[in-house]
């Protein structure tokens, strides 16, 4: 398999699991890396609530070895503090540090971070370049195509970003204004290949072993990464490898292997977490994993309801009662 390299740590040119805020956390990072993600990166942290001494952001820039290569991504708008952010990340020994400009949600909009840089470009080079002047790591950065339809300008503010010391640049080829909704624009992507010398890393509607080669082959970039195709569906690095290694698509497992996944990444939250923490966290993915289980959407909706392990065992026992034609 081919490798890219972000500064001296070399990744396979597979799938890389993108950063989810309040999904990929170690549990799912551990996860992902089993069925063959070649690259995570942590969900986002406030260099702010770093700086103020958070244990809660603390916790989230925690690496183990099994993540490996892993990236801590950092979100904020004054480079003072993105500077000391950095500092206390270093302790954790990164491979990569990630700047996000590309979040959409207010509440890291709103004060100037996420993909409200992308209309404010000489702060962001200032964020980038507070980074690069602490970090013991290569620093990369999150962007979008743009705000709106309007102003997209992915691949001048990529240049932007790499001559201000990037050494990488993701790129989510839909604007603020998209949100999640509608169909990733590929075209910026390969773009923004066109106007860095940097690694280029492609994400949007990637969902398959086939979207992952159609990207690679259309944008040109060098790796792709996939976010919330993953949900409930960790197995899709697996497909994505093979796809790669062999041309031809892997069907989704049968329902028993998926209900064996789904217990075991409980009870890896579990183990994390604790008990209480750990099954209220992992209710969003039971409901990931349930998807498409024909007969289970009564099931599925009360998911909200389970409060402990064992009634995970019961909705899986309930499950498995139903018939073969549910799957």
């Amino acid at each position: 398999m081919n490798t890219v390299s972000i500064g001296s740590v070399k990744i396979e040119q597979t799938a890389a699991l993108s950063p989810m805020a309040s999904v990929a956390d170690r549990a799912y990072r551990e996860l992902c890396r089993e069925f063959g993600a070649s690259y995570l990166v942590t969900e986002m942290v406030s260099a702010k609530g770093l700086c103020y001494g958070g244990a809660g952001s603390l916790e989230l820039c925690e690496i183990h070895e099994a993540e490996r290569p892993c990236a801590v991504q950092l979100f904020g708008e004054e480079p003072e503090f993105m500077a000391r952010a950095v500092e206390i990340v270093n302790r954790f020994r990164p491979d990569i540090i990630d700047i996000n400009m590309g979040c959409p949600v207010a509440k890291v909009v709103n004060p100037g971070g996420g993909s409200a840089l992308m209309k404010n470009p000489d702060l962001a080079a200032s964020l980038v370049k507070a980074a690069v002047s602490r970090a013991e790591c290569p620093v990369t950065v999150k962007i979008r195509s743009g705000w709106d339809e309007n102003s997209i300008n992915a691949p001048e503010f990529a240049a932007y970003m790499q001559s201000a010391g990037a050494a990488a640049i993701a790129v989510h080829a839909r604007t603020k204004k998209q949100l999640y909704g509608g169909l990733a624009d590929w075209s910026v992507i390969k773009r923004v290949k066109q106007a860095v010398s940097v690694p280029v890393i492609g994400n949007g509607d990637i969902r398959c072993g086939a979207d992952a080669e159609k990207m690679y082959r259309e944008t040109g970039c060098d790796l792709v990464s996939v976010a919330r195709a993953s949900n409930g569906r960790p197995w899709v690095f697996s497909q994505i490898r093979h796809f790669l290694e062999t041309g031809e698509e892997l069907p989704e497992p049968p329902l028993e292997e998926r209900l064996k996944v789904m217990l075991g990444h409980v009870d890896r939250i579990i183990m994390y977490k604790g008990e209480d923490t750990g099954v209220r966290e992992a209710r969003k993915h039971l409901a990931w994993y349930l998807k498409g289980v024909r007969g289970a959407a009564k099931i599925r909706a009360h998911t909200s309801e389970i409060s402990t392990r064992d009634d995970i065992s019961r909705l899986i026992d309930e499950i498995t009662g139903l018939s073969p034609e549910a799957t």
